[in-house]
């Protein structure tokens, strides 16, 4: 059963459900010595820049690309991200 209105905002029982999606904002390759030698307050550098892009995660299908943000207003010093691209989820990998 084909719906048209599928991936074009129509209501189905799964519109409403929630999905975690995962935020990559990089890596980090650590010596096994280092990694034995972190404890509380270490710091751990990544192989990207803060203003670096992104990649958001639905399990481990790549779903967009965008940037980091802080939230104004209310949740001032939360993240957000800004979607700068948005991959095509109908096309199988």
């Amino acid at each position: 059963m084909d719906n048209p209105q599928a991936g074009q905002g129509g209501a189905t029982p799964f519109t409403s459900v929630p999905i975690e999606i995962t935020v990559s904002v990089g890596k980090a390759r650590p010596l096994v010595r280092e990694l034995l030698q972190l404890n509380e307050g270490s710091v751990l550098t990544l192989d990207k820049q803060l203003d670096d892009p992104v990649e958001l995660y639905v399990g481990e299908k790549l779903i967009g690309i965008g940037v980091l943000e802080v939230v104004e207003g209310d949740g001032q010093g939360q993240l957000a991200v800004r979607l700068t691209e948005v991959v095509d989820l109908q096309t199988p990998a």
